[in-house]
């Protein structure tokens, strides 16, 4: 990170959307909110957003709850609590119920940012830096603030480029040569292709730069228009492209890398086959996400607990993992594992087979279980001799089971399995 970087950086806020359910998951997001998913073993998804700003020397960070909130500022108290006022650093947690207006919960993305317009202008930012909570990447924010001021832009707007017809999904861009947004649509069923490429769109990935100031007077004249949805993608990005100078910002100018690492990766693991897939992947031998990077670490809430262990060493009873990560407080004993990811304190008892198992923490496997390409929920115990992976029609009677085959199985399933 250069000087001018570092300097800009330092006079800008980050306020992270964090409020999301994403319905998609299911019974996974009945007790917690999107950003408060587990990932990777150790962290939950919305350590990705804010690990970024920390790593970019941004140190006023905002982050605005809504749905099932508990999780997520539990998490946030225990691992994100280092921030320290005297140095000029701060973690505000933002629920929507503590504004004393006549409804309470925010009523879009814009009116997060607009019910905390006080306590944003408290601290002062010159910059502005509005963030999703709930995607898996590693982004130097201070690269796409420079490229902001570089460029003269009332709102810099990140994106990714995708697959033309899979950005039906997304807010899509039509830019000009230089960058300049022409066009913003919300989940368009045609979307605009990119001036080079007509197989490609560019995707907003919600990342968003302003002036503070500057934001502030156009969500007034925003709020001010009949019509109004409170929403960033779905008002006050428009409205700046139609009246000021709106750029695009592609991920790949300042994602961060290693050299392990072939190319830029942003995942929404928004669906229970996404999310199994993304975890899985840090299986591979050489991952598309390496979290081994210790020059931009992914800063979460660590546990204290025992290395896992792997116990019994007879034929059908020893326990033993290949291409998989299992994490602390995690015991083997007499089991197999292929290519799964165990989070904390994960149990697995004799003679069970796992393949392709996302088991999220101290979850319980019991003896005999036989088990293919399965996410476990929290505190889920497996019951003995259960076998999952085998039949598809019994599976979908038992379980979740989604359109590629993948199993999740939480404690309510099993409670009312007749074995």
């Amino acid at each position: 990170m250069n000087t001018e970087s570092q300097r800009l950086a330092a006079q800008t806020m980050a306020f992270v959307l964090a409020g999301g359910r994403g319905s998609r998951l299911y019974e996974l997001t009945d007790r917690r909110a999107k950003p408060a998913m587990y990932f990777g073993g150790k962290s939950r998804i919305i350590d990705f957003p804010l690990s970024n700003a920390v790593n970019s020397g941004i140190r006023r960070i905002g982050v605005a709850t809504q749905y099932k909130a508990h999780s997520l500022i539990r998490h946030l108290q225990r691992g994100w609590s280092f921030f320290r006022a005297e140095r000029n650093e701060s973690l505000d947690i933002l629920p929507a119920s503590q504004q004393l207006n006549n409804e309470n919960w925010y009523k879009g993305t814009a009116d997060a940012v607009a019910q905390n317009r006080d306590i944003i202008e408290g601290y002062g930012p010159k910059y502005i830096v509005i963030l999703a909570g709930d995607h898996i990447y590693k982004q130097d924010y201070s690269l796409m603030i420079k490229h902001h001021v570089e460029s003269g832009a009332d709102v810099t707007v990140g994106c990714i480029e995708v697959p033309r017809m899979e950005a039906t999904g997304f807010g899509v861009m039509k830019v000009d040569s230089s960058d300049r947004i022409l066009d913003f649509v919300e989940k368009p069923s045609d979307p605009p292709a990119m001036p080079n490429d007509p197989e490609r769109a560019l995707a907003s990935m919600g990342i968003y730069v302003f002036e503070t100031e500057y934001l502030f007077k156009v969500m007034a004249e925003c709020e001010a228009q009949e019509g109004y949805n409170h929403d960033f993608g779905g008002d006050v990005i428009p409205k700046i492209v139609r009246e000021g100078k709106a750029i695009a910002h592609p991920f790949s100018r300042s994602c961060v890398r290693t050299e392990n690492e072939r190319h830029a990766y942003w995942r929404d693991v928004g669906t229970v086959d996404a999310f199994w897939q993304a975890n899985i992947d840090l299986t591979d031998f050489e991952p598309e996400l390496d979290l081994y990077d210790t020059e931009w670490p992914i800063w979460t809430y660590s546990e204290l607990t025992a290395p896992a262990k792997f116990i019994h060493n007879e034929e059908g009873r020893r326990g033993s993992a290949v291409s998989s990560m299992v994490s602390g407080g995690c015991i083997i004993s007499g089991s197999t594992l292929n290519r799964c990811l165990l989070f904390t304190g994960v149990r697995t008892h004799s003679f069970s087979h796992l393949t392709g198992v996302v088991a999220m923490p101290y979850a319980e496997i019991n003896r005999n279980a036989h088990l293919t390409n399965v996410v476990i929920d929290r505190g889920v115990t497996i019951p003995q001799g259960l076998v999952v992976g085998e039949d598809a029609e019994l599976d979908a009677r038992r379980f979740r089971r989604s359109e590629n085959g993948v199993c999740l199985i939480t404690q309510p399933m099993i409670d009312k399995l007749d074995m």
